[in-house]
Formats: C-alpha cells, structure tokens, sequence
C-alpha cells in the first residue's frame, strides 16, 4: 500500500477527527474509557506513518468544547490519560524530530494537564521533521467567535480600518496562524459531519469517511486516505478543462 503513493504528491497537513472510541469499547463491553485508552496505538501508528511518509503538518482533534458536557468521570479520565499520554510520548516526539502544538482554549484545562502540555511543546520546539497537532477544548465556533473578539479590539484600538480586514488578517487571528489549511480530513467511525472542526481551515479539503473505528485505525489506513486523495482532482472553484490547460 504505503509504495502506490505518489510521494511528490502528498497533502502537506492532514487533519483527523478520531471518533468510535466509545462504540468500540461498547461493542467489546467495556466502558467508553477503554475505547479511549485503546486508541492511543492508534494516535502513534498514524503519527509515525504520517512523519515517515513526509506529511509536515498532523492535526487529531483530540477533545472539543462540546466534550466537556459529558458524564464528569469520562472526562475526568480523559483528562488523565492525556496527562499520562503526553508525558510518555514526549520523549519519543523528540527523538523523531516531531513538534508538537495545541489549538483551542487549552486555558479551560485541569492545570496539570496545562503544565504537562505546556513542557512538551517546548521541549519539541526546535524539531523541523513533522508537526503534530492537538486540537484540545477546540471548536471551529470558538476560534472563529475569538478571531471576531481580536479584529473588533484592533479596530476599536484604532489599530485596523474594517475595510483592511481580508482573508490573510481573518487568518492570522486564527489558531492555527502559520499553519497550512489540511488538504485532507480522515473522519473515522462512518458519520459524515465536521463536527465543528476547523471550520475556516476546511473550506477546500478533501474529506475522507471510513467506517472503521478509531481504536482499529492502523498505518495501511493512512495510506489508504492518502491514496484516495490522490486520486482526486482538486479544482478550487475551476474546471478540469482550466485546471489542464493551466499544466499544460
């Protein structure tokens, strides 16, 4: 699978909604939780995958800000798992040159979870191989209500005129400022909605659905999605006749 991809034809930032944990664990009669701790071999496998294929950006949407209205052990065990999670994986980010970022109100989380997110993403800093995002108390409403909040403060500042508001300004208040759009989203577990995920960022993505679950999504389905989009073609608004006469 992983020699039919065209390697000069990658997406440079794919993005994954990682749903099913819960009907995983369900279906094996378990808690949801279970479903959750199983799907962290998931999480590694594809960041592997992604690094090694050469993707540059890898953006999980790990926990959204509709999650916190779930039952208060799911996400007081989540939120010790991701504490656990990243304390364990930092190191080994690090030695496969992988930085690590977060998007979202990171403020709203437990402070250990903070400080141990906090410590990763600089220890990762320098590293030039891949970047891996986690979308952690994140909405696309959120972030895009956040950037308005930013823009109407520059403009009330005197600092920006409304008619010098463009796509590139709306952008840079945005998280994921200096981060490329994905060019594929990997949703798992069959739904076919965004879910409020990178709202903005997902206006010309490939969308990839497949009903597998989370916790059983392996390397050979990464390669699966990439080679799904490589076979797409991506007009932006153009026909294929414009598309062809512009490569030609």
């Amino acid at each position: 699978m992983k020699e039919k991809i065209d390697i000069g034809n990658l997406p440079q930032h794919i993005a994954v909604i990682m749903d099913g944990n819960g009907r995983w664990a369900k279906k094996k009669g378990n808690l949801r939780i279970f479903g959750h701790q199983n799907a962290i071999t998931a999480v590694r496998e594809t960041v592997e995958a992604a690094a090694e294929i050469g993707v540059k950006y890898l953006t999980l949407y790990a926990f959204s800000t509709e999650n916190w209205s779930r039952p208060k052990y799911e996400v007081e065990a989540l939120m010790q798992l991701l504490v656990s999670t990243i304390r364990k994986e930092t190191e080994t980010l690090n030695k496969n040159n992988i930085r690590l970022q977060s998007i979202g109100d990171v403020e709203a989380l437990p402070q250990a979870c903070r400080k141990q997110l906090e410590e990763a993403i600089q220890i990762t800093s320098q590293n030039t191989r891949m970047t891996l995002v986690l979308a952690l108390s994140y909405s696309g409403r959120w972030e895009l209500t956040s950037a308005m909040k930013k823009l109407a403060a520059q403009v009330k500042a005197g600092e920006l005129e409304p008619d010098e508001i463009n796509e590139d300004i709306v952008k840079g208040c945005l998280n994921t400022a200096g981060i490329p759009d994905p060019e594929l989203l990997i949703r798992t577990s069959g739904e076919q909605r965004i879910s409020n995920f990178l709202l903005w960022q997902l206006a010309y993505t490939e969308l990839y659905i497949t009903d597998l679950l989370w916790p059983d999504f392996r390397k050979e389905h990464l390669y699966e999605a990439i080679l799904a989009f490589q076979q797409r073609e991506r007009r932006f608004g153009k026909t294929s006749e414009q598309l062809q006469k512009a490569q030609s």
